[in-house]
């Protein structure tokens, strides 16, 4: 049985490891992957009155058709500020602008495109590889001086290591599981 230092330090390093999975999963979001999505505009901000807005809380964002994403603004008057916005994103995409609506018709990838994307995706899943290997090392100092300012037995200190490699191994697997799927999805054409 763990003393309960040594448990809040594994409930601690699980936490700061969800948050490290779910930023490579908010990443791996945005990477496009051949087919149009709303969430290819998540990170777009429009100047709106004087401010920073994000899209998605001026407009409703659709994909009706796999090669067309839709924004419908609430205020028509923004549709302009919405147009320039997207384009000034840098995403490649040329939005149209009838008066009501954007449209965004998205293109094929090519084949060179598609692997700089599995490149991309791969470099974000090693960030949040790296993030997650940061919490198994900063909480491992933890472990260690736990044991050593409680008096704890070494024995219940190298099984707190041991219980946190496995949550480190589970992490990590979880995310070359993300990175396959995302690699796939891809590439699929």
């Amino acid at each position: 049985m763990l003393d309960e230092n040594l448990l809040l330090v594994l409930e601690d390093a699980k936490e700061h490891m969800d948050k490290s999975m779910e930023h490579v999963v908010s990443e791996l979001r945005t990477i496009r992957a051949g087919r149009a999505t709303p969430s290819m505009l998540e990170g777009v901000r429009v100047e709106y009155y004087g401010s920073q807005s994000p899209l998605n809380q001026m407009a409703n964002v659709s994909a009706p058709q796999p090669d067309l994403i839709v924004v419908q603004p609430w205020d028509r008057s923004a549709l302009g500020d919405i147009e320039r916005a997207i384009i000034a994103a840098n995403l490649g995409l040329n939005p149209g602008n009838d008066g009501s609506v954007i449209r965004i018709p998205v293109p094929p990838l090519s084949e060179e495109r598609r692997r700089d994307l599995v490149k991309t995706a791969k470099v974000r899943g090693e960030d949040g590889k790296v993030a997650i290997r940061n919490v198994r090392r900063h909480s491992k100092d933890n472990i260690k001086s736990a044991v050593k300012e409680e008096s704890l037995p070494e024995d219940m200190g190298y099984e707190a290591e041991a219980r946190l490699q496995e949550l480190t191994d589970d992490f990590i697997a979880r995310i070359d599981d993300l990175l396959s799927r995302k690699e796939e999805e891809i590439m699929e054409v």
